[in-house]
């Protein structure tokens, strides 16, 4: 740190830094979203380029879901049942747990190489690692190899879900963070379609190609990313946090355009890790539950794991779900399509509500929204003699469900993720969040093959009482610990976490903080 600390352009005493870095944030709450990306539009570029790997974690549970109700894997991996194919309960569960038990190592280890060699060579570590296991996966034939691939496959998928929003909320102004970490949502989304769309495109091959086609499409991501690699500029923010100042200087030329003023930016970025420092905030795992951090990492993990409560990973069983509730075959796979599709549109008019509205709003009303047609459709599973057509209002419900949650609750989160967690431990928060999400994730993955599964509960749409009930209880945490975050630069954030502001007083608590920076 000798060389950052010695650094004129960086000292953090003296009138005249403060007044620029007061002047610096005054600009950045000024910007508008069209001028912010003006300024920043290689920054936009790099930040979407590293999401890709998001497209990845989110493409191999999808395609694994939806083999379950593929005829060709039912036939070459099942047992027969009155007439019919059936993947036992116990082996789908087994399957579903590779990824999201990956997610949980794989989270929790990633913090340590993206802190020791930088989110660029970490990335690029995932990638060349994801291209060796997909074999694994391509050539499985039995069940058992295939479980193998998962888990080793889940290890390092589940680090891309940190290196992302992480990589997002270093690189842009505060004008475009909320766009660029929700953006992380879309790239979940546009994984599950597409792994929605091949395998409805492969369903009907009466050969292993069936399943081996979107084994073997992972590895586009792979010819895509490559070529990239080495020109992705690194995270300034960790550049300064090492002492290299230059590099840092150089990356934020990279990532902006002539007009912004770099040393000016790196001032702001130099004293929100001095205010760190003085708050005796760390950056190792431990660090991420003393003091006021603790706070923040509950409202990250809380965010975080109140989508798995909501219901979302039924997503990964949208077409098993559809079938079971009576829709033919195609037609499920259709319908998964189509609610994918309503998901990946709705992540997209998300931005126009995250650029009007608080975060801490859009959660808990879309929150409700998705609570009450959670029993919606459990009640209409309830009536007597269940009509054909309810099959297609459960099926329509959850359509407009996952529209909702696409605008609220699922690109929010990972903006909240990026905003909550200080500059310091991001990435551990992120990946502590991401951990514990996989961990309840693990229990879901675990109950929903039995509570759909028709050999076992058979309990269709009645699974709407268990997710509303869920709901309720993520409702009453959201209202009384989410804070409003919205126009915050993370120096301001982090002065109201240290003076614990309540939740509902976040929004219109006035902060100096140029003030603040010369007292200290």
């Amino acid at each position: 740190m000798a060389n950052r600390k010695g650094d004129a352009s960086f000292k953090t005493g003296g009138r005249e830094t403060h007044v620029a870095q007061a002047e610096a944030i005054e600009h950045e709450h000024r910007l508008s979203f069209w001028q912010a990306a003006e300024l920043y539009p290689k920054a936009v570029g790099w930040s979407a380029f590293v999401s890709i790997g998001v497209i990845m974690l989110a493409f191999d549970p999808q395609i694994i879901g939806n083999m379950f109700a593929m005829p060709q894997f039912q036939k070459d991996f099942g047992f027969e049942l009155d007439g019919e194919y059936v993947i036992p309960a116990s082996w789908q569960t087994g399957l579903s747990l590779g990824n999201p038990i990956g997610q949980v190592v794989g989270a929790l280890f990633s913090a340590y190489p993206m802190e020791r060699f930088g989110r660029k060579w970490t990335f690029f570590a995932c990638i060349l690692l994801t291209a060796g296991l997909v074999f694994i996966q391509f050539f499985a034939r039995s069940l058992e190899v295939l479980l193998v691939g998962e888990l080793l496959g889940g290890l390092v998928l589940g680090c891309y879900v940190v290196i992302g929003p992480t990589y997002a909320s270093e690189v842009c102004p505060m004008a475009l963070r909320g766009y660029l970490t929700s953006y992380t949502n879309l790239c979940f989304v546009t994984g599950q379609l597409l792994g929605n769309g091949v395998t409805a495109g492969t369903a009907q091959l009466e050969t292993h190609w069936a399943y081996s086609i979107p084994f073997a499409l992972q590895w586009f991501w792979v010819v895509v990313i490559v070529p990239g690699i080495f020109f992705i500029p690194e995270s300034p923010w960790w550049l300064l946090r090492k002492g290299r100042t230059e590099e840092a200087r150089d990356a934020l030329q990279r990532l902006s355009s002539a007009k912004v003023d770099v040393n000016a930016t790196l001032a702001v970025i130099a004293e929100t890790d001095r205010l760190e420092l003085e708050m005796e905030a760390g950056s190792t795992y431990l660090d991420t539950i003393k003091g006021v951090n603790l706070r923040r990492t509950e409202i990250s993990i809380g965010v975080y794991t109140t989508q798995v409560l909501s219901g979302i990973y039924l997503i990964n069983y949208g077409t098993y779900f559809f079938e079971q509730a009576g829709l033919p075959t195609q037609d499920a796979f259709n319908m998964g399509i189509g609610f994918l599709a309503v998901g990946w549109v709705s992540t997209v008019l998300s931005w126009f509500l995250i650029a009007r509205f608080g975060r801490r709003r859009i959660f808990n009303i879309g929150l409700l929204v998705l609570i009450v047609l959670m029993f919606i459709i459990g009640i209409l599973d309830s009536i007597p003699g269940r009509p054909a057509g309810v099959a297609w209002a459960e099926s329509s419900l959850m359509l407009i469900w996952n529209g909702a949650y696409d605008l609220s609750i699922g690109p929010i989160t990972f903006v909240i993720l990026g905003e909550c967690s200080a500059t310091r431990v991001r990435s551990k928060t992120i990946a502590v969040a991401t951990a514990a999400q996989a961990v309840v994730g693990i229990a879901m993955t675990v109950a929903i093959p039995y509570m759909i599964n028709p050999a076992e509960a058979n309990m269709q749409g009645k699974l709407g009482y268990f997710y509303g009930g869920l709901g309720v209880l993520c409702l009453i945490w959201g209202f009384l610990r989410i804070p409003e975050t919205k126009g915050r630069t993370y120096e301001e954030l982090d002065i109201l976490f240290e003076r614990r502001i309540p939740a509902r007083q976040f929004k219109g608590y006035q902060v100096d903080v140029a003030a603040i920076s010369a007292e200290t």
